[in-house]
């Protein structure tokens, strides 16, 4: 196949990923469903040839830059709070996944070796968060539920592919249980140490860059930074990137500008739906030549598809079922966590009465801020857990939303072909990531409108956010009263330091109100909700703003037709405008 062809074949994908993301939305399918068949279609297709990629294409080219796309985006105030559910299911799960289909296999046909039989249980335990999480966020799913699944995703990648190479290993040199329990723990220790060290470097070095090209270069590069050392030192290169991801999505608010975060949020959103959607394709597309290879082998197609039957039930009876303890878990955390609570704030109170002399030091200022800080963190936790519990529900919901993907579809074909059996334990993981993707995709939607699980409603996010904006805009408006009173200080001890007008201040004061009024678009559209007179008036402020902004596009797309300006100057009022539509437009379209 020559250049010209490969060109072809490239821009056909693309193009069909788009159109899908296009048509999935206007017909409440999530794109990945469509593509897995569309690709299944047209492998089957006469004349188009079978197709096969190399896994370590996935492994090195695809599933960093996913991971990293994935994790930059996950808040790691959401993550610390569902930290037990997380690591429940993205490790426990997992192994005893990986055992128990190794196990079913080893049973079923005993010439399959266990610990071959456990590699291939290490590829289909680990789900995909991308088409739950579409589905879940289109048909209302609580935010909690969509932060558990992503957090999941995330690190059952790494117990996956660790799970994968001990038992590879196990295949080729037999199996010691010590030797196995500390690969894995060298192989996550390590990967949290170089994915921490890798983000504080690249994060320092971004935040030195001024350029927003060069700045968004470096970022491209920072997920394969973490994964080939920690791949090369025998660690899990992909929990390295998702810790380096965290790293760098905590730390970004304050250490980049706005251009660098809106530029990468923008960039990594479109590699990430470039790569995540290219893959669900190419899953559809390899489906032909692994039912061939099984085909022309001395083992039975029907007998191998009943096997991946198997495994599709025995992974859903074991998430259904595991539910149960981490829902438990959760419950009796709550009184815990509110207990810890109404503690920090006795002791805050006791705090409080202690008697001072003197005014605290700045050392004294800076601990007592940190620990009202940590007061308040405390309540706020509590609060979340009382009010986004997981009841009986988000649990089935969360048990049903275990689709395979990215991940299997890689390890998969990463089995080496001395192991037993290969052909067919390859085509089982497939057939259990179509199965699971086809099944829990179409009926997800429906469980979830039928369920209706509990989450906070239209009207509290819009409740939160008006408090959000009214805190903002108080922060805003006290410093600049603090600006101006140090101003009037300043020019009462020197005539010659300037004081802005009140003019001047009437015009920081709305531009105060007017950084937070374009929140007012990102609140929740319900017939329920009860809009305020605050948001009304926001709302007002935007629409007026719009127009006036849209009058003066027309008149600059007007004189460029004329050319009565320069160019120079064309570009320079037109960047004018679209930063200032920016401010306009609603955060989630940044």
């Amino acid at each position: 196949m020559d250049i010209e062809e490969l060109s072809l074949i490239g821009i056909a994908a693309l193009i069909a990923v788009v159109a899908v993301a296009m048509l999935a939305s206007r017909i409440n399918v999530a794109a990945p469903l469509i593509l897995v068949v569309l690709g299944i279609g047209i492998g089957y297709i006469p004349g188009v040839p079978l197709i096969s990629i190399d896994p370590e294409i996935i492994l090195l080219g695809v599933l960093p830059p996913l991971l990293y796309a994935a994790a930059v985006n996950v808040p790691v105030l959401d993550l610390r709070r569902d930290l037990g559910p997380i690591s429940a299911l993205s490790v426990v799960l997992v192994i005893i996944s990986a055992i128990a289909i190794g196990a079913l296999l080893h049973l079923v046909v005993p010439a399959i070796p266990f610990a071959a039989a456990v590699a291939l249980g290490a590829v289909v335990a680990p789900t995909d968060a991308v088409a739950a999480t579409s589905i879940g966020k289109r048909v209302g799913m609580p935010p909690r539920l969509v932060t558990i699944l992503e957090g999941e995703s995330l690190v059952n990648d790494a117990t996956s592919l660790v799970l994968l190479r001990t038992a590879i290993a196990a295949v080729a040199g037999g199996f010691v249980f010590w030797e196995a329990a500390a690969t894995f723990a060298f192989a996550v220790v390590v990967a949290i140490i170089i994915g921490l060290l890798v983000g504080a470097i690249t994060v320092w070095v971004r935040s030195k860059l001024s350029n927003p090209i060069h700045d968004t270069v470096v970022s491209f590069t920072v997920p394969f930074i973490a994964f080939v050392p920690t791949e090369y030192l025998g660690a899990s290169g992909v929990l390295a990137v998702v810790v380096t991801g965290l790293y760098s999505g905590h730390h970004a608010p304050h250490k980049f500008s706005a251009t660098a975060r809106v530029n990468e949020r923008l960039n990594w959103r479109t590699a990430q739906f470039l790569l995540e959607n290219g893959v669900f394709l190419l899953m559809g597309l390899e489906l032909h030549k692994l039912v061939d290879d099984v085909a022309r082998s001395d083992v039975h197609l029907s007998r191998t598809l009943l096997l991946a039957l198997g495994v599709v039930v025995v992974l859903i009876l074991l998430r259904m079922a595991f539910m149960w303890p981490v829902t438990w878990a959760l419950a009796r955390a709550l009184p815990r966590a509110e207990a810890r609570a109404a503690g920090m704030r006795r002791l805050a109170k006791r705090v409080e009465a202690h008697p001072r002399s003197s005014a605290p030091t700045d050392t004294q200022a800076m601990r007592l801020r940190r620990f009202d800080r940590m007061v308040r963190r405390t309540a706020a936790d509590a609060a979340h857990a009382r009010d986004q519990g997981l009841d009986w529900r988000g649990a089935t919901i969360l048990g049903w939303s275990g689709m395979r993907g990215v991940v299997t579809l890689a390890a998969a074909q990463s089995i080496p072909t001395s192991v037993p059996y290969r052909s067919q334990l390859v085509l089982i993981a497939f057939l259990v990531a179509v199965a699971t993707l086809l099944l829990h995709g179409l009926t997800l939607p429906g469980m979830i409108r039928k369920l209706r699980p509990s989450g906070p409603s239209a009207g509290d996010r819009s409740q939160e956010l008006t408090a959000l904006a009214s805190d903002l805009a108080e922060a805003g408006e006290s410093a600049l009263d603090a600006a101006i009173e140090h101003d009037r200080e300043l020019a009462e001890a020197d005539p010659a330091h300037p004081v802005p007008s009140e003019t001047v201040i009437d015009r920081a004061r709305s531009n105060v109100r007017g950084s937070v009024a374009s929140m007012a678009f990102a609140l929740p559209q319900s017939p329920d909700a009860e809009r305020t007179p605050a948001e009304d008036e926001a709302r007002a402020q935007l629409r007026l703003a719009r127009i006036v902004l849209d009058a003066q596009r027309a008149t600059l797309l007007e004189e460029r037709a004329v050319g009565q300006y320069s160019s120079e100057a064309l570009r320079a009022a037109e960047a004018a405008l679209d930063a200032h539509e920016l401010r306009l437009t609603p955060p989630s379209k940044h």
